[in-house]
């Protein structure tokens, strides 16, 4: 239990070193075309190995396979990742968290509107406590920074909800492929988008960027692409994935914490207020009802 509950930790920790990461490179004058480039680069070795392990000995994937992965591949890695580097050219990394930490909110929106999958009184209560808590973060942002943060925080939110359709979608295919080799499979397709896109998009000589953002990018690959996958797929093998999900609340906290000490940004009543009504409402939202302890 302790060891699952330490691999969690870690893992959410690490995912939240992402937005770090992006607002560092940043003051380097690089764009978000260039900087995911470069994080996919180097994360894509790391995503065939996964993806060429978790399949070892099992059966070859058939062309409806393939369609499928290539597609969530498109939405859950590629487009969720390229409209969360754009955003962050505008807000916050405590903001861009705790917008994407509504995720399991939009899962459960999906499903009501899809598939006709009931919203229990308790959950809706709890949405909108999220909700609200982002809303106020929101605003205090928007009377700082100016109406840019609108488009910022539009582009995060559009960014949760493509990772949203993701998880949606991807619950025939993890059964038949395994949650790891699909995940080293999709992030892979969608590694061959962002450098596609880089290449139809930008000058090649704007690959020349500064040495800072080459090591930021590697450390992005690794420590807070790469890894995390891994360190959160131990912890569900060991804690299972509702009590792993839960563990990841520590993720808004870990980001806004390293937001203040390496980025300098603001931490004051607005933010505890937001953050602990977020928190508070996901954790209502992903409890199993009729849970008591």
């Amino acid at each position: 239990m302790t060891s699952g509950l330490l691999l969690a930790a870690a893992g959410s920790i690490a995912f939240s070193g992402k937005a770090i990461i992006v607002k560092l490179g940043y003051r380097h004058g690089v764009d978000a075309v260039t900087l995911l480039m470069y994080r996919m680069l180097f994360a894509l070795p790391m995503f065939l190995l996964m993806a060429w392990w978790a399949g070892r000995g099992k059966p070859a994937l058939t062309r409806r396979d393939w369609l499928g992965v290539v597609g969530l591949g498109f939405s859950g890695y590629y487009l969720s990742s390229f409209l969360d580097f754009w955003g962050l050219e505008y807000i916050t990394a405590s903001l861009e968290r705790l917008i994407l930490y509504l995720n399991p909110t939009l899962v459960l929106v999906l499903g009501w509107v899809l598939f006709r999958k009931k919203i229990s009184y308790r959950q809706g209560v709890a949405m909108a406590i999220s909700y609200s808590g982002v809303l106020l973060v929101f605003g205090h942002e928007v009377s700082l920074a100016g109406t840019h943060v609108a488009l910022g925080a539009f582009l995060v939110f559009s960014s949760a909800v493509t990772y949203a359709l993701y998880l949606t979608y991807s619950g025939q295919l993890v059964q038949r492929l395994g949650s790891l080799r699909l995940a080293g499979l999709a992030t892979s397709v969608a590694c061959f988008f962002c450098l596609l896109q880089f290449v139809l998009l930008r000058p090649l000589d704007t690959a020349l960027v500064p040495e800072p953002v080459l090591w930021l990018s590697v450390l992005n690959a690794t420590a807070c692409t790469a890894l995390p996958v891994l360190l959160v797929m131990m912890a569900i093998e060991r804690i299972g994935p509702g009590l792993t999900a839960q563990t990841g609340m520590i993720g808004p906290m870990s980001t806004i914490s390293m937001g203040v000490w390496l980025l300098g940004e603001p931490f004051n009543a607005w933010i505890i207020a937001g953050t602990g009504l977020v928190v508070s409402g996901v954790f209502w939202v992903t409890r199993p009802a009729g849970r008591t302890s």
